[in-house]
């Protein structure tokens, strides 16, 4: 009864969990970049319309039949996609069994799969110089608020910027969003555009995408037509065969294995895949004994046929797998649940989604007992009958998790939890209280414990950045009353100066006496302050988006530069996301305390 008592709480956010509101590991240089600025950025400044030979990524193999098979994750160079090109012509390997009509046809001049954001988002932008940033965007970001604002753009509606074709900037979008741990929104970008008019480009992001759900039959309506430039698309015919009844699959799968275009694992699980259609008749016994790296292709296929990953497998990729692994319905709860912590951290999964995750691992059988654990605190967290013993409970949740990824999605776990708390004076757990609710962007909720919390404390600073009514300058003496303690005290200190002048709340002279104090370079030009503040004056708030996140691209939020911050929330507010200015702001105090 109690867990159905949690259910109900939060019913509505119930389906965010398909949606979220995841690679070989990621290269050196993404995790720890040399620099936060985007290759091609720098002096002298960049003109307003960046000639597209600004910068290029490295070239791609030519395609045949010595192409890539065993697909790679996000992050890997060896299989880079092909270069952005807004001339490539749509592949015409066969010709379509069905015409749809012209009314019925897609434009590749308006893109996307949801009505989440503006169509101008990109203004008069150069396409090439917008693929550029997206194709050397390390991902995950470290900050989960931006990264829902990114994914909510990259998912768009949007108008296809100038110099593009309109099936490559889908692909760009798409492998953004796969490298961001967004399999479920990657698919439905890539799903947006024809298969009449699928570019070389994105055939390759399309399977990719595919294979991050799990989900071989959405590689069939390229199949037929994909012809034989990566060797995964030869085995894909004969598994599309396979689960229709073709009676070619047989022979298909038979001329792949002669033609060693797959062996292994790789042919095992897509015979596998075939055993699941009409009339197969096949058993396929998979051996991971020898696999000693995880790729897209065995990760996708073995979640399709409900084989286990071996859980060492999966530190071999990067921490976007997590995103993929929390958004997979193939997988079972339990292992799920391995990786929907780091999920929801990352921005996949929302509170609502992660409590309903939980709440139905507390319903299942043979449940281990550290999840056991989880589940009986979290539905004290929701039901306790007085405030003493649901913060106990809130409590024995936070002190359990063992790194800052856990600790903020154990936030993010008991955000509305939280928000059932009174608020009252000498509540010990105020700090966190507050960062639960703001986790999941209940800031009004959060508010109530402004006059209860301590000046100068976590709380008190994260309220001043998150209230949606602040109006006018605060004197710049507010730096000095802000008294954070423990080990990251003095960049939690420089965050907040860099937070309350990102958001226009302290005086230019303020911010100049400050950013001196608190060794802040805030006011140094370089070509990426150039770059976001011309895309901010021009409005385009999808182009501010993906610079905010090349300014803050890290490992962790130690990492993100106080003065990328500042740049990044001004220009956030500049085209009208306070909104999200104002939970990335409270975000850093909370992952860093």
């Amino acid at each position: 009864m109690a867990t159905s008592r949690i259910k109900r709480a939060l019913v509505a956010g119930g389906a965010a969990l398909a949606f979220g509101a995841a690679a070989l590991a990621q290269q050196q240089q993404q995790q720890r970049p040399e620099s936060l600025l985007p290759p091609g950025f720098g002096d002298p400044a960049p003109a307003p319309a960046p000639a597209p030979t600004a910068a290029r990524p490295a070239a791609a193999p030519t395609a045949g039949a010595t192409g890539a098979f065993i697909q790679p994750l996000p992050g890997v160079a060896a299989t880079p996609l092909p270069e952005p090109s807004p001339s490539v012509s749509p592949t015409a390997v066969a010709t379509p069994r069905y015409v749809m009509p012209a009314s019925a046809r897609r434009s590749l001049a308006l893109v996307g799969a949801a009505d989440s954001f503006r169509r101008d988002a990109f203004g008069t932008a150069d396409g090439r110089y917008l693929e550029i940033v997206m194709r050397r965007l390390s991902a995950p970001l470290p900050s989960r608020w931006l990264s829902i604002a990114l994914r909510r753009m990259l998912v768009a509606r949007v108008d296809t910027p100038r110099g593009l074709n309109g099936a490559d900037f889908a692909a760009e979008r798409a492998w953004l969003l796969l490298r961001m741990g967004e399999s479920v929104g990657a698919r439905a970008v890539v799903q947006a555009v024809d298969t009449d008019r699928v570019t070389p480009k994105l055939r390759q992001v399309w399977m990719q995408a595919a294979l991050a759900n799990g989900d071989p039959g959405g590689l069939c309506p390229l199949a037929p037509i994909a012809g034989n430039a990566e060797r995964g698309w030869v085995v894909a015919r004969a598994m599309c065969a396979g689960l229709t009844g073709d009676a070619r699959a047989r022979a298909l799968i038979a001329d792949a294995r002669r033609q060693r275009v797959a062996s292994g694992i790789d042919l095992q699980l897509a015979q596998k895949v075939m055993g699941a259609g009409v009339d197969s008749r096949q058993a396929i016994t998979v051996d991971w004994t020898p696999v000693v790296q995880l790729t897209a292709w065995r990760f996708g296929l073995a979640v399709a046929t409900g084989a286990t990953v071996p859980d060492e497998l999966y530190a071999t990729v990067g921490a976007q797998v997590n995103g993929w692994r929390a958004l997979a319905p193939g997988i079972p709860l339990i292992q799920r649940a391995a990786a929907v912590d780091r999920a929801a951290a990352m921005g996949v999964v929302s509170s609502a989604a992660l409590v309903d995750l939980y709440s139905a691992l507390a319903d299942a059988d043979d449940v281990p007992g550290a999840l056991t654990r989880t589940t009986n605190g979290l539905r004290d967290a929701y039901v306790a009958a007085d405030d003493g013993a649901r913060l106990s409970a809130l409590g024995a949740l936070w002190d359990g998790a063992s790194d800052e990824a856990g600790r903020y999605a154990r936030l993010i776990l008991t955000a509305h939890a939280a928000a059932r708390v009174i608020p009252r004076a000498g509540v010990d757990q105020v700090d966190r209280l507050v960062a639960a609710m703001l986790s999941a962007g209940m800031d009004r909720t959060a508010l109530r414990w402004q006059p209860y919390v301590r000046v100068g404390g976590d709380a008190w600073a994260m309220l001043l950045l998150a209230d949606p009514d602040a109006r006018g300058i605060r004197p710049g003496s507010i730096i000095g009353d802000y008294a954070p303690e423990g080990a990251t005290a003095q960049r939690r200190k420089q965050m907040f100066f860099a937070a309350l002048a990102g958001l226009g709340r302290l005086s230019a002279a303020d911010v100049e006496e400050n950013a001196a104090t608190l060794d802040v370079r805030i006011g140094s030009p370089n070509g990426w302050t150039r770059a976001i503040d011309r895309a901010a004056a021009e409005g385009q708030a999808g182009t501010v988006l993906l610079l905010a996140a090349t300014g803050m691209q890290a490992g962790n939020w130690r990492a993100v530069p106080p003065a990328a911050l500042y740049r990044a929330l001004r220009s956030l507010r500049a085209v009208g996301l306070d909104g999200e200015a104002r939970m990335i702001a409270a975000e850093a105090i909370a992952r860093l305390a």
